[in-house]
């Protein structure tokens, strides 16, 4: 007599095909192609939960420099003075301010440049 393994496989599957719901094709209907494309897509968040941090940051930095080079300073020379000014602020709050009120940026670049070595 043959096992079918009953409820259990059909468990396993009815999961995986939940989780490929809104997949495209085969990779939404068919049990095999669906685990492939669950697998690969549960990787690519794993590591994309990382890299978003990474990109997040990235744009911060993008933003203070172009306030910085308004203010004549590079990102690394603003960064610098800020640091020796005693300046405690991150680089998400300095890219806020950059974006919604620059004069309180303007400010704080000024105070940067005070405390940079000429």
């Amino acid at each position: 007599m043959r096992v079918t393994r009953g409820n259990v496989a059909r468990k396993r599957h009815k999961k995986i095909l939940k989780l490929a719901k809104g997949f495209r094709g085969s990779r939404s209907k068919l049990f095999k192609v669906a685990n492939q494309a669950v697998m690969k897509a549960l990787r690519y968040a794993y590591r994309d939960r990382r890299n978003k941090k990474r990109d997040i940051r990235r744009l911060w930095i993008v933003r203070i420099n172009a306030a910085a080079r308004m203010e004549g300073l590079s990102y690394s020379r603003f960064i610098n003075g800020v640091q020796k000014a005693g300046i405690t602020v991150n680089r998400k709050f300095l890219a806020e301010l950059a974006v919604s009120s620059p004069d309180a940026f303007k400010k704080i670049a000024e105070e940067a440049k005070k405390h940079i070595a000429v």
